[in-house]
């Protein structure tokens, strides 16, 4: 099948064109992301209705460069299905996409599919080329500006939510601490980036959650620490210079990290899975990648994580999860295509 993915759920319009002949042969023609970050910097986070004027303005072309990209000439008798994020995601943001996808699929007489955000997360490890025939059951941690969620996955269709965050997600929480830093925007990167030359055992902080008796997680508490902890510095007259920074920055990011890990560890063994995948924006993370993938061969678990380049927001993903949902006779009439920005699993 050749699909058509389309994502505007946050900051990012993107526009993607696959070849999918089975889940084991995957060609991407086309991936086309334009990102807002510099437009949403200045404000330290997405502002919904400003995301969607730029998703209006820059859909066509994004969809235009794709279908070039991809050598479509004829859309009518070349692609097969249309993709679109239908949640979870901003409102508004949402709206410019399914609108978008609805007009193109009308005029063209084209099945359309609307897809999870999150399970794009989940299935963008299936562009990994060393994970494409899995054994289920599988277990899913999806790691984002807005999700920290474990997913039980028995079946391409099948998932479980079995933990969440109880507030902020990881990728808010990095965000945030980012901001108290004086770092830029998104908080993510920029955390990683000094925290490679900070000492994560200077500050102790603490690891919500880490003892519960479920694989839910909290990260407010983990923020509101570093927010004392920078506090109770300026008191003593303690200089927060650029190596104190990387130290907070590593120390938080090491708390952060090992919840996750240990969360994960706890449900794999709880569930008896065989393999774990890790996903979202967060999972381009490189403590993060390094330390899933040593508890995975500590545990002799198989494990995946997605290319950097498919961790983001971006259309491969869409395209990806509505192949799946097809093959499991969802239905494609443009007209059920519905937008559901509190989309779960």
């Amino acid at each position: 099948m050749i699909i058509l993915g389309i994502e505007t759920s946050c900051d990012e319009t993107a526009v993607a064109v696959l070849d999918i002949k089975s889940p084991k042969e995957i060609k991407i023609w086309a991936d086309i992301v334009s990102s807002q970050i510099k437009l949403h910097a200045e404000f330290g986070g997405v502002v919904p209705n400003l995301a969607a004027r730029e998703h209006v303005k820059n859909i066509s072309h994004v969809f235009e460069t794709a279908l070039k990209t991809a050598g479509i000439t004829d859309f009518k008798k070349e692609i097969d299905l249309i993709a679109v994020t239908h949640g979870p995601g901003l409102g508004p943001a949402l709206l410019v996409g399914i609108a978008f996808a609805k007009t193109i699929a009308m005029t063209h007489h084209k099945p359309l599919i609307g897809a999870s955000h999150l399970k794009g997360h989940v299935f963008s490890n299936w562009l990994n080329n060393d994970f494409r025939e899995p054994k289920f059951p599988l277990l899913n941690l999806i790691v984002s500006g807005g999700h920290t969620e474990l997913v039980l996955m028995r079946d391409y269709d099948n998932f479980e939510l079995i933990g969440e965050t109880m507030d902020d997600a990881v990728g808010e929480a990095f965000d945030k601490v980012a901001r108290l830093l004086g770092l830029g925007y998104p908080g993510g990167p920029e955390i990683s980036r000094i925290a490679e030359q900070g000492d994560p055992k200077r500050f102790p902080l603490p690891r919500p959650m880490l003892h519960s008796k479920n694989f839910n997680f909290s990260y407010s508490g983990l923020k509101t620490a570093v927010l004392y902890l920078l506090r109770d510095l300026k008191e003593k007259d303690i200089a927060i210079d650029d190596q104190t920074k990387a130290d907070i920055a590593s120390s938080f990011q090491e708390a952060a990290v090992e919840v996750l890990i240990q969360k994960t560890k706890q449900a794999s063994r709880e569930h008896g899975v065989s393999a774990i995948f890790l996903s979202g924006g967060v999972s381009a993370n490189s403590a993060l990648r390094t330390a899933f993938k040593n508890m995975a061969e500590e545990e002799d678990l198989a494990y995946s994580y997605p290319p950097l380049a498919y961790t983001g927001d971006n259309a491969t993903m869409i395209a990806l999860a509505g192949y799946f949902a097809y093959q499991k006779n969802v239905s494609s009439d443009w007209q059920n295509v519905e937008m559901k920005p509190n989309l779960g699993f």
